[in-house]
């Protein structure tokens, strides 16, 4: 049987023989549709390297807008949270003011009787002996009546003299009085003038902020481009999670060390050794408990939720905890990060004003910071659960909404 299996050297001489049974026009065709799809491949590979340098400068272009938009949002955090403290310094102030002039209203009240009893004195005085003790000795001869008048008239003179001086010292507490509240008028009226201009001031950097957040998206050229930047911004929270638990384990070790050092020299002196370091137990017999940290209709986003909480509502912590990271993070705003022992964090993004700093104490429901208004569809206050690092359910972990 002949062998199926052609050399080398036939394969070439059957290819040349092939074509130079094509005619000419052919081959020439040929060679023209080949030049064709060579320009065609050379102007898609353009075209690649065109869109390469867009995408580069809009990515670019999105780390600039991110840049400004974070030193903008910085600040306009720290524009509400300064109106948010005049506030609280206005409603202080209004409180004292409130009381002096309680106090104001109880001695005038109090001076009003004073003078009533001043003025029943001197009646009685006078009716006594007409105001005078010299007319007593002149006009009368019964010298026990005129013994019992002078000790009722002494009686008098000292009452009155005691009413006098203490009526005397009450308008004098009420002149200081009407000073204070004039001071307190004053400064209270300078507080709201402070308040109307950092107002404005909020005004125009919301303003300023929500034109560049909206800038920034609109570097977003379609679904994918805008879930690629979705999974960069949650890589970005994984990474700072991470850094996080590092180091609040290495101060857990570091804290547990010392406590072991401090109890063995404890019972090599034969002291009591201190209580051992206490670790938060956010995890236990609460599933399903959890206050929500804001009022709204939620949506289900990324690994959390997204809370539509109206702008300027408080944000409210789930759970007893310390402030691990307050800052702007690229896709979460302003980012509070609470840690809350075993493993356990929660996190509250797109915050308007964060009123904690990193180390702080919170305590379960305390304000952490105030929500930002809703702009678009995935907008609202963002809330996560995480437990070791990983992201958990909040919806199961939370009351039921």
């Amino acid at each position: 049987m002949p062998s199926l299996v052609r050399s080398p050297a036939l394969s070439t001489l059957a290819l040349v023989a092939a074509l130079a049974a094509v005619p000419a026009h052919a081959q020439d065709k040929s060679r023209t549709e080949q030049a064709a799809a060579k320009q065609k491949l050379s102007d898609v590979h353009q075209e690649v390297q065109t869109l390469d340098k867009q995408q580069a400068a809009t990515a670019a272009r999105r780390d600039q807008l991110t840049a400004e938009l974070a030193k903008q949002t910085t600040a306009l955090s720290a524009a509400a949270r300064a109106l948010r403290q005049t506030d609280a310094d206005i409603a202080a102030k209004q409180q004292q003011l409130d009381q002096l002039r309680q106090q104001r209203a109880d001695l005038q009240q109090k001076l009003a009787g004073q003078r009533a009893a001043i003025a029943d004195l001197l009646r009685a005085s006078y009716a006594l002996g007409h105001g005078s003790d010299l007319r007593l000795l002149l006009d009368n001869d019964d010298m026990d009546r005129i013994a019992r008048a002078l000790v009722y008239s002494q009686y008098f003179q000292q009452d009155r003299l005691q009413k006098v001086q203490q009526l005397t010292a009450d308008l004098a507490q009420l002149q200081t009085l009407e000073e204070q509240i004039t001071t307190e008028q004053q400064a209270l009226q300078a507080q709201r003038d402070q308040r109307e201009k950092q107002s404005k001031q909020l005004a125009q950097q919301r303003t300023a902020q929500q034109k560049l957040a909206a800038e920034a998206d609109a570097t977003y050229q379609g679904q994918a481009q805008r879930l690629a930047a979705l999974k960069q911004d949650e890589q970005s929270l994984n990474s700072l999670v991470s850094r996080l638990q590092k180091q609040i384990d290495e101060a857990m070790r570091e804290a547990a060390a010392r406590a072991a050092a401090q109890q063995a020299a404890a019972r090599k002196h034969g002291g009591k050794a201190p209580p051992p370091v206490e670790v938060g137990n956010a995890g236990a017999n609460i599933r399903g408990n959890l206050p929500w940290p804001a009022s709204g209709e939620v949506h289900s986003f990324g690994n959390g939720v997204l809370i539509r909480a109206p702008g300027g509502s408080e944000v409210r912590a789930v759970a007893n905890g310390r402030v691990v990271y307050a800052g702007f993070l690229r896709g979460y705003g302003m980012l509070l990060i609470l840690n809350h022992g075993n493993g356990w964090m929660s996190m509250y993004g797109n915050n308007e004003a964060l009123l904690h700093n990193v180390g702080d104490a919170v305590a379960a429901g305390q304000t952490v910071g105030t929500a930002s208004a809703p702009t678009g569809t995935n907008s609202g206050v963002y809330f996560e659960l995480r437990q070791n690092g990983q992201p958990v359910d909040p919806r199961s972990w939370l009351k039921s909404h």
